[in-house]
């Protein structure tokens, strides 16, 4: 790792094993945490956006610390970011007008 170049090795193996771990635990906690909903809440709108927000937050914090681009230009996050979000919003928006062409057919 770059901002590593100063450590002495052992020092530089146990920054990144800290990093490791810590990654380990967020991602850990997240998804304790999204269990508990997906298992623990009845069914609801609430509940599924509470989920798929924590599921996209979890997607991107993996894309930041394991593709590196936490310290990237800002530039290159909304190329990745922005079409990530209007594919999101797509399938929101077919999902929701297929619901509404089912119902109406009824």
């Amino acid at each position: 790792m770059a901002h590593n170049a100063n450590l002495s090795p052992e020092e530089a193996r146990k920054a990144n094993v800290r990093k490791i771990l810590t990654v380990t635990a967020i991602l850990s906690i997240v998804t304790i945490f999204e269990f508990i909903i997906a298992f623990a809440f009845p069914a609801s709108l609430l509940r599924t956006a509470t989920f798929l927000i924590l599921t996209i937050v979890k997607a991107f914090y993996i894309v930041a610390e394991f593709m590196h681009l936490r310290g990237e230009v800002k530039v290159l996050i909304y190329a990745i970011v922005l079409p990530m979000a209007f594919v999101v919003w797509l399938v929101v928006a077919l999902l929701a007008e297929g619901s509404f062409i089912t119902d109406y057919a009824r």
